[in-house]
């Protein structure tokens, strides 16, 4: 009997539910709209890939300050890092200020154009996956930005006055990365061209090292770094294992440098796009670190761990221009390529007398323009991109336009005696004379330098 009004009164509970619930209909005006959500959900996807990738390229500014105090003597440790800060403190308020609006000014003649002063906007027109919020767009390019800035930073260590650095990063940021930006990623002239550069290795990278050669050239070297005879001296860094970890984080940070690029990640082709630029990421900054070695090792008979260390973050600098479209095996071939010359640019810069603290022109510079090459000599690209001429004509043109502003500029900078610090100064250490502060206060450093 019991379990008979169990069932009577669970038939009755179904039947007040039932009788509750509203009809939907296909063509309610409450109706889930599936295609809506799934939309909405790629939208957001991609955007939190980019903003992630972002976060990973601003992180590689503390890998920057680790590889060039470390390399650099302990006495302008604070000033290094200071520099560093100060590339991404200013550079970030000019790069919204003037030169996202130089970069990216939706119409223009192809070689100068401004399009708006700050973001211009908060959400995208539509939620839909490849679509962009302005906010996480400009947050991934002024990462780039930053990074374009902060090469200079160790070529010119302990000697360049840091009032005169601050100059320096703020002209970089704010107008010379910007319009050469623009040439190709705004869709400027280079890009009509056809010239491909997927991530910035001509782009950030050959920027910041031509700029750097510059800064080195007009500054001269260090006192001590060559002798009378005209031959090099070694200027041992203070703490390689503080560089070495800087180069561990710049390759975890090539991962939002590259893969990011990909600008989405959502869908078959976006995904296996990321994955394959990962891929292709590390091998080539292997094959740089590997040939590096062995480079050394036969010319010098040992194998020697800064050159090691630049051969990879030259591996990395090499593939970021065509990391797209390559096959892991060309990957390899175009890091190993960077690593050798990693080798030979220091050794040119020896042989030139050009005092390049951290090695930033063979790095950045060198590779920046090999990576431009290998698109054409690897890649295979739809639409006309990435064809011998315009490949040749990028890696020329945005070197030169780096090189040239640079030197200018601190050619100005020497001339009004605002550039490099007094030999007391530079002998004492940039910490003391410069801040006032020491990196490491309270224990005494022996330095040659």
């Amino acid at each position: 009997m019991k379990m008979k009004w169990l069932k009577i009164s669970a038939l009755i509970a179904i039947a007040l539910v039932l009788g509750m619930a509203t009809p939907v209909f296909a063509d309610d005006t409450e109706v889930f709209d599936a295609a809506s959500a799934v939309s909405e959900s790629a939208y957001a996807i991609d955007n939190m890939f980019l903003m992630i990738a972002a976060v990973l390229v601003l992180f590689m500014q503390a890998g920057f300050a680790m590889v060039e105090s470390g390399f650099n003597s302990a006495k302008n440790t604070v000033n290094i890092l200071f520099k560093n800060m100060m590339d991404l403190c200013i550079g970030m308020i000019l790069y919204f200020v003037i030169g996202y609006g130089l970069m990216y000014p939706g119409d223009g003649n192809g070689f100068l154009a401004f399009g708006q002063f700050g973001i211009g906007g908060i959400g995208a027109d539509a939620a839909e996956a490849g679509a962009l919020a302005p906010q996480v767009d400009w947050l991934f390019q002024v990462a780039f930005a930053a990074t374009a800035a902060t090469i200079v930073s160790g070529a010119v260590a302990g000697r360049l006055k840091f009032g005169a650095y601050l100059v320096y990063s703020a002209i970089i940021t704010a107008f010379v990365y910007p319009i050469s930006g623009y040439w190709k990623w705004g869709g400027g002239w280079l890009d009509a061209m056809g010239f491909y550069d997927f991530a910035g290795s001509l782009v950030v990278h050959a920027v910041g090292g031509f700029a750097a050669l510059a800064g080195a050239i007009v500054l001269g070297p260090r006192i001590g770094r060559f002798g009378k005879d005209g031959k090099p001296k070694a200027m041992p860094g203070h703490n390689l294992p503080i560089a070495a970890l800087g180069v561990f984080i710049l390759l975890i940070g090539w991962f939002g440098f590259n893969p990011g690029s990909q600008l989405a990640i959502v869908g078959k082709d976006n995904t296996d796009a990321v994955m394959l630029i990962a891929v292709n990421t590390l091998l080539a900054a292997g094959a740089g670190g590997v040939l590096a070695m062995l480079t050394t090792w036969i010319i010098h008979k040992k194998p020697d761990l800064t050159m090691a260390a630049n051969g990879v973050l030259g591996g990395l600098v090499g593939i970021t221009a065509n990391c797209d479209g390559v096959t892991n095996v060309e990957a390899i071939v175009i890091g190993a390529v960077a690593g050798v010359l990693v080798c030979l640019g220091v050794k040119l810069l020896d042989a030139l007398k050009i005092d390049d603290t951290v090695g930033a022109f063979p790095v950045h510079g060198l590779c920046g323009m090999w990576g431009g090459i290998a698109v054409a000599v690897f890649g295979s690209y739809s639409d006309g991109y990435g064809n011998w001429m315009a490949q040749i004509v990028g890696s020329l043109a945005i070197p030169v336009w780096a090189f040239v502003t640079m030197f200018i500029l601190f050619s100005i900078l020497k001339a009004v005696g605002m550039l490099r610090v007094s030999k007391e100064e530079e002998l004492r250490g940039l910490d003391i004379g410069e801040h006032g502060e020491e990196a490491y206060h309270g224990f005494q450093i022996f330095t040659s330098n």
